[in-house]
């Protein structure tokens, strides 16, 4: 996993770091293991953000109604630009007036082990098998591209959850209920109250 900043033009051209406490972040080497992390984001509307740490970043999709335990539920993931690495940790307020203003929580964290041979390839190919080790996404899933942006439509992917021992009829949790796998707030929380410090054993701090 290497490579320069160029991976990242896209999300510093789209911030102001002067108004937003986003990381600007640099293109870095990871650890041993890949990392994911799953935020919940209420900007123009409400979504969960799914993001895979590959090649010095974190590849990053849109998934409108969240990731699903279920089989059967086959999630729209939409494209979006490359993170950097320390934005597996940003949970906030993203200001108004900036790009993706509204609160962001991180759901749900962990490692993740590439099923699929050659997996830089197989992601450009446009399909990757892998699985997960988090808090609440566990066992083997798949993200297949299903539509092509080179007509003029936008790229679509699927996320998919596979049949094994973690699979459950369980759908997604009502992401404005939850709460947050760093701090135990809820997204109504981070807007009220986004000066305040958490933590998950004491509350504030």
């Amino acid at each position: 996993m290497s490579g320069d900043d160029d991976g990242l033009r896209t999300y510093r051209r789209k911030r102001r770091f002067d108004r937003t406490e986003e990381p600007e972040g640099k293109r870095a080497h990871g650890g041993e293991e890949p990392r994911y992390v799953v935020q919940i984001h209420d900007a123009t509307s409400l979504h969960f953000d799914f993001r895979l740490e590959w090649d010095g970043v974190l590849k990053s999709w849109s998934v409108p109604k969240g990731p699903s335990m279920n089989p059967h539920d086959k999630r729209l993931a939409m494209p979006t630009e490359d993170h950097p690495l320390d934005y597996r940790t940003f949970e906030g307020v993203i200001p108004r007036g900036e790009y993706g203003a509204g609160p962001v929580i991180v759901w749900d964290q962990g490692t993740y082990e590439p099923l699929s041979r050659d997996f830089g390839k197989a992601l450009a190919r446009g399909h990757i098998s892998f699985r997960m080790h988090g808090g609440k996404l566990r066992g083997d899933w798949a993200l297949s591209r299903f539509r092509s942006g080179d007509d003029g439509e936008r790229e679509a992917w699927l996320l998919v959850k596979k049949s094994d021992s973690h699979a459950s009829a369980r759908g997604t949790p009502d992401p404005r209920r939850v709460r947050s796998a760093l701090s135990d707030r809820t997204l109504k929380q981070v807007r009220e109250e986004p000066a305040e410090r958490w933590t998950r054993e004491g509350g504030r701090r």
